[in-house]
């Protein structure tokens, strides 16, 4: 074990000097048109009580179509990941979005923390899958399924319609969440949704926690355009976008929100006045020379965890506590009433399984009562059963 810890902190070691190197001697920015532009008309018109609806199913997702990309800023920041430990490396400081970050930039309430999204075995067909989700006939789903780069997917205009026009509410409310998902959390076909989104957004009706897969995506593009030197980033760039700017901000005091029900950061962040027309070389300026204890207008800042007085650390801390004590009790129940449900299931099996058998027994019972019957009637008639004097008389 320990010869394998020693392995890998070389490997990862000639991997951070390769990527240090490359950073002073090429710049390794990524291309032009790094990130993708939405498509037009993705925004709906719907009134309070659907909104309400969508809100509670999906969290914050909606304020992402708003949040304009800084492309100079991903495209500076990038140069900074470091491949060998999956994090920003800004000079002397060490970065790297978290899951509870994303989880109070989203707001996404209803979900099991640390359930994963785990592909199934043998989905069923992705025109099952659109079907299924738009209620609508074989042969439309089959018209709408395209190919793009050997992935198989649906464009946004053949949703649209469905999406402003669909009767029902909640179809509505899904598939838009579907279309968000497709085009702004995993734009990997732009314009369209593939059959892998389809079946992520399947998954979410069971609790999993969809930040993990964010961040997951996120981590990989950016390792890819980080190697590769150029490309498109293909994560998440509205939510990197925002998480920067939250850390790189200009210094001001604010009150400590992470646990307030009634604060939104991405609303929040779409009220702010952002930078404008800021270089990529500003940003690099800014990232390589940030300090924890910088006194210029941008420092590092957690924008989470501001200035908690000491008694609130406190109860932060007994929160996070009882909340993951919480949070293990209602796995085991859950794992609990998982096994008390294969038993119940396996017990009626077996009660059904004696009930069918007792069943055979009674009727082979009866039938050898008829049987022994009509052979006893058998016998009287043909005078088998008369003694001899019996006979005789």
């Amino acid at each position: 074990m320990e010869e394998l810890i020693i392995q890998t902190t070389e490997k990862n070691i000639v991997v951070q000097d390769w990527s240090l190197k490359t950073l002073k001697e090429k710049g390794d920015s990524l291309m032009e048109g790094c990130v993708s532009n939405l498509p037009e008309h993705v925004t709906v018109n719907w009134d309070s009580d659907t909104r309400e609806i969508f809100a509670e199913r999906y969290g914050d997702i909606a304020h992402l179509i708003a949040i304009n990309i800084d492309e100079r800023l991903i495209q500076a920041v990038v140069r900074f990941w470091d491949l060998a430990y999956l994090c920003f490396t800004f000079n002397q400081e060490d970065m790297t979005p978290t899951i509870e970050e994303y989880a109070a930039l989203l707001r996404i309430d209803n979900v099991q923390f640390y359930k994963i999204y785990v592909k199934e075995p043998k989905p069923m067909t992705f025109k099952k899958k659109l079907i299924r989700l738009t209620d609508m006939t074989d042969t439309w789903a089959e018209k709408q399924i395209k190919k793009k780069n050997e992935t198989s997917c649906i464009p946004w205009f053949s949703l649209r319609d469905l999406v402003l026009n669909y009767p029902d509410v909640l179809k509505r409310v899904n598939l838009f969440a579907l279309a968000i998902y497709g085009l702004i959390v995993f734009p990997k076909v732009l314009g369209h949704i593939e059959v892998v989104v389809v079946d992520f957004f399947e998954r979410l009706k069971q609790g999993i926690n969809p930040v993990l897969t964010i961040l997951v995506e996120t981590f990989r593009s950016l390792s890819i355009c980080r190697r590769k030197r150029e490309g498109r980033f293909i994560g998440c760039a509205q939510l990197l976008n925002v998480w920067i700017l939250s850390h790189f901000w200009k210094v001001e005091r604010t009150p400590f929100y992470m646990f307030s029900k009634t604060f939104a950061p991405l609303e929040a962040y779409l009220e702010k006045e952002c930078p404008k027309e800021v270089t990529e070389q500003y940003w690099v300026s800014v990232f390589q020379n940030i300090h924890a204890e910088d006194s210029t207008n941008y420092t590092v800042r957690n924008p989470f965890s501001e200035e908690m007085p000491f008694e609130l650390e406190m109860v932060r801390q007994e929160f996070e506590q009882e909340k993951a004590k919480m949070s293990r009790d209602l796995s085991a129940l859950q794992e609990e009433y998982y096994q008390l449900k294969i038993d119940v299931q396996i017990e009626k099996s077996k009660t059904e399984k004696v009930q069918k058998e007792a069943e055979v027994i009674r009727n082979d019972l009866r039938d050898l009562n008829m049987e022994n019957k009509k052979l006893r009637g058998t016998i009287k008639n043909s005078g088998l059963g008369k003694s001899s004097a019996e006979w005789k008389e």
